[in-house]
């Protein structure tokens, strides 16, 4: 096991493999940026813009954020957001915007600790006139009460009629085309949603940098927004260029064609088949909340290969929770796992149905975690001959305050407008919630092309919102080694990287997996956290049609003793800064169809709860917490939330990251 020791001055040094893997040359410096290869990419250009003076054919990993919100959606300006796009776009590339208060008010003051390297606004597409009209004064309805309501609703009172009247149409599967002020005469609401829908357009492209510089890319991208009764069946599309459609689809439109399939059409229709140059992916949301209903069975094998082909990625990690697995340390099981890292930011619940009860462990719903539905997928190809659920993974903020890539525990300012705009409602009413994660691309440069070919071949990796480097590959790397000085031309030549299929070359033989990490350096400020160890997860179905999955340690230790100080939230004990090992699966079964994806952990670290708790004195480590959380108020009862006694909650938590899996097609596999 190659691992490097972040302990004392002989040890601490920076490895080769992240020399070769990074382009560090030694600890202090840095190599000489690769320049544009002679030889045209492995993607197309569909584009004008400058050449990349980055460009590395061995790919470099970009952070971003796909899954932001600004005041053209419904729910945020119910919120009190009035960041509109270009402060989104301005935020993540380290400017510093106002985000609002208990009272509306756009009184605090949010920024980045570091900027990010590509992002796009993925408004709600339903409402987009409506919210523009509302909040136009010279529009014909700005005076009606519908619209006074949605500007101004901070009281419980008017947060819940406005739900009621802008949001409950987004959980019927056949909503209203509009709202009912749509048919006043001279009142076009469909006019308004195309100018929002081209300010959208216009603010990514100002803020693309298309010089040599290659400093930060946008994407032009909506959210499509379907909640049948509380469930979260929502999609963000992200276009590969500035050739889209004329008007962005919404549930208002296309639940008609029914679901998922309604935005499928569109999308095929208005751009992949448009003949326009334009190009998408569809990236469903984050599942933990969708009662079961994301991953619906396919009805047959044409509609299983349209569901691959159309949605190669999902949301793994974002504000709402995690979707990667779910155990119930206080049940002492799990929804369809053993896995007891299962535990890390779980909403209770299983959709956002006000009526219904998180359900008990044995009845949680299995497709809302991704892991099972991978597994799932294993299973639909045996039958189809084709697999649906072939996803890599992202991760994003869903911020409802245009703040970007807003992902750091540490002065989390929220990301609800005033829902959590303060510690009270912060802990009262949102402790569940946590900052969200970032999507990472291995990708040649810093462009809208190159990144797009990254989502569309899923080498892509999601992390809780730290920023961790991960590669992970596999194939047949007989006589490498961490240290070997071409490790990574002979991980793409000689097998996949993450993302991809694998399919044996000698007869039989297992497959070689190249796994790689380095910590996230972090900031002056806030320095990034050793890691703790690398894990993979397998999943594979036996030929008598049961799934199963196993969690391997290949790298780093559990026992490194490394925990953080009570009392100031610091950390307490080493870790590594890098890791590398080359792993054979010991239970290999070369006639079992599997997938295998790397899951790295860092030691340990305050939550974001936990600091807000100490900061208005309730510590949630100390004995007489609960006495300290009365004395401070009701709201912040929830401090005393711990391991011992909740399900989920604790106040250290272990970020980490997330490769998306590299599959492995037994020879009587179906087609990929």
């Amino acid at each position: 096991m190659a691992s490097e020791a972040h302990m004392d001055g002989s040890r601490a040094r920076c490895g080769i493999a992240a020399a070769i893997m990074l382009g560090i040359a030694g600890c202090g410096g840095t190599v000489a940026a690769p320049q544009p290869s002679a030889s045209a990419p492995p993607w197309q250009r569909t584009e004008v813009r400058e050449p990349c003076a980055e460009y590395d054919p061995q790919r470099t990993p970009y952070f971003g954020d796909l899954h932001i919100h600004t005041l053209y959606s419904a729910d945020a300006y119910i919120f009190g957001t009035r960041g509109d796009p270009r402060d989104a776009y301005a935020f993540a590339r380290g400017a510093a915007i106002a985000v609002s208060d208990d009272n509306e008010a756009q009184t605090r003051m949010a920024r980045l600790d570091r900027p990010l390297d590509f992002a796009a606004v993925t408004d709600h597409a339903e409402f987009f006139g409506e919210v523009q009209l509302c909040s136009t004064p010279t529009s014909a309805v700005f005076d009606q009460s519908i619209c006074a309501l949605l500007r101004r609703s901070d009281t419980p009172e008017a947060q819940s009629a406005v739900r009621i009247q802008w949001l409950a149409p987004l959980n019927l599967l056949s909503p209203p085309k509009s709202l009912d002020f749509c048919s006043t005469p001279g009142v076009d609401c469909d006019a308004a949603a195309v100018s929002v829908w081209q300010e959208i357009q216009a603010a990514a492209e100002a803020a693309y940098d298309r010089t040599a510089a290659c400093s930060f890319t946008t994407f032009i991208g909506y959210e499509h927004t379907t909640s049948p009764g509380g469930r979260h069946l929502h999609r963000n599309i992200i276009f590969r260029n500035h050739h889209v459609p004329a008007f962005a689809s919404s549930h208002l439109e296309t639940a008609q064609f029914g679901v998922p399939q309604g935005i499928w059409t569109a999308v095929e229709r208005d751009c992949l088949q448009a003949g326009t140059g334009c190009d998408a992916v569809i990236i469903p949301h984050n599942s933990n909340l969708s009662g079961g209903l994301q991953w619906l069975d396919p009805a047959d094998a044409n509609e299983a290969q349209r569901r691959q082909n159309l949605e190669p990625l999902v949301e793994i990690h974002q504000i709402k929770g995690n979707s990667e697995c779910r155990y119930d340390r206080v049940a002492q099981a799990g929804a369809g796992t053993a896995d007891e890292l299962c535990t890390f930011e779980q909403d209770p619940r299983a959709d956002e149905f006000p009526l219904e009860q998180p359900p008990p462990i044995d009845m949680y719903p299995s497709r809302n975690m991704v892991r099972n539905t991978l597994k799932d997928g294993l299973l639909f190809e045996q039958r189809l001959g084709v697999n649906p659920f072939k996803l890599g993974f992202v991760g994003g903020t869903d911020t409802h305050n245009a703040t970007a890539g807003n992902v750091a525990e540490i002065g989390w300012t929220g990301g609800q407008g005033n829902n959590d705009s303060s510690p009270a409602r912060q802990i009262g009413s949102e402790i569940r919630t946590n900052p969200g994660g970032l999507t990472v691309v291995w990708a040649e440069e810093n462009s809208r092309d190159a990144i797009f070919a990254a989502l569309k071949r899923r080498e892509t990796y999601a992390t809780s919102g730290t920023r961790p480097a991960v590669r992970f590959f596999a194939g047949d790397y007989a006589g490498l080694t961490c240290d070997s000085a071409d490790l990574i031309q002979q991980a793409y030549a000689r097998g996949t990287p993450m993302g991809g299929d694998w399919t044996p070359r000698r007869n039989g033989a297992a497959p070689n997996f190249l796994v790689w990490a380095m910590k996230d350096a972090g900031t002056t400020a806030a320095p990034g956290a050793d890691l703790q160890r690398i894990q993979i997860v397998k999943g594979w179905v036996e030929g008598d049609g049961q799934t199963h999955e196993q969690v391997f340690d290949v790298a780093g230790s559990a026992d490194t003793q490394a925990t953080v100080d009570p009392a100031t939230c610091d950390p307490a004990g080493e870790g590594f800064r890098e890791l590398c090992e080359i792993w054979t699966d010991p239970t290999f079964d070369p006639t079992q169809s599997a997938f295998y994806y790397a899951r790295v952990l860092e030691n340990p670290s305050c939550r974001w709860s936990t600091r807000v708790c100490k900061s208005v004195g309730v510590d949630p480590f100390a004995s007489d917490c609960v006495a300290q959380a009365t004395a401070a108020g009701r709201d912040f009862a929830n401090c005393c939330l711990n391991q011992t006694t909740d399900a989920f909650m604790e106040p250290v938590i272990q970020e980490r990251a997330w490769t998306s899996p590299i599959w492995y097609r037994a020879p009587a596999g179906g087609r990929s």
